[in-house]
């Protein structure tokens, strides 16, 4: 029997697009994607990955209705999609970049916590690009199809880590940044866009959506993309102009 997490995984391994989930499935709810989700990471660590963080995703409240999804999600991020190096767009479907800022855990934040206390948890930023992929037509889906496709994860680069002094934390809640390809800036994005309090809001949100799961300290969180999402192609140079924390530059290749 072919499960949901088969036909996702044979899409994305052979770039082949499929319709949403929710078309065949009106029932198909989130309950039922995270478990659609777990099957499809369980088959992944099968392969040899080894999960090392988590993607938030629809984290920015400016685009939900652009895409129809109008609450957070989240996804897990392994060692075969977080590293160095250039990107090759030819290894995805639908690709997209997110300009994002990169937490690192030193401890476990747990539900319930205060601004203080989450803070504490954190021992590293640094900026990001996520490539969020789409095995689903022209990015038509609903909630529940993002969430069983991994949350569209596809791809995470990220910067030199600065420490999490409590000036660069509280500095996250305020950042402006310019999203540039080639020289050019393509969209401009503020950190209240990210449930409107930025990086460490979508940090908190994803404590309480986890409840008991809890992050493990040395993961790396993916905080949400701060512009809109814009596809990539072949030859183009991606990087950030940042106003905030003093945070070292990245620059993606797509190859």
């Amino acid at each position: 029997m072919i499960t949901i997490a088969d036909a996702i995984l044979h899409a994305l391994d052979h770039r082949q697009p499929m319709a949403p989930i929710t078309d065949s499935d009106p029932g198909f709810d989130l309950t039922k994607a995270y478990a659609a989700q777990a099957e499809l990471t369980a088959t992944r660590l099968r392969r040899g990955a080894k999960v090392v963080g988590v993607k938030t995703g629809f984290t920015n409240t400016t685009i939900w209705d652009e895409y129809n999804v109008h609450a957070p999600i989240h996804g897990p991020v392994f060692d075969t999609t977080w590293g160095e190096g250039p990107i090759a767009a030819s290894a995805f479907i639908e690709p997209k970049i997110e300009p994002e800022i990169a937490l690192r855990l030193g401890a476990s934040p747990r539900p319930g916590m205060d601004r203080a206390a989450l803070m504490a948890c954190v021992d590293g930023i640094a900026r990001s690009f996520e490539i969020v992929d789409s095995p689903f037509p022209g990015w038509r889906f609903r909630a529940p199809d993002t969430v069983a496709a991994g949350a569209l994860h596809g791809a995470l680069r990220t910067g030199t880590f600065i420490g999490a002094t409590p000036e660069a934390l509280t500095a996250l809640a305020t950042l402006d940044v310019r999203l540039m390809r080639d020289g050019e800036t393509m969209d401009h994005g503020h950190a209240s866009n990210v449930l409107g309090g930025g990086p460490l809001a979508a940090l908190a949100d994803l404590v309480e959506q986890r409840g008991d799961d809890l992050l493990p300290a040395g993961w790396i969180i993916s905080t949400g993309t701060l512009t809109r999402a814009l596809p990539i192609a072949l030859g183009e140079s991606w990087t950030t102009i940042i106003e905030g924390p003093d945070l070292p530059p990245l620059t993606l290749q797509i190859t």
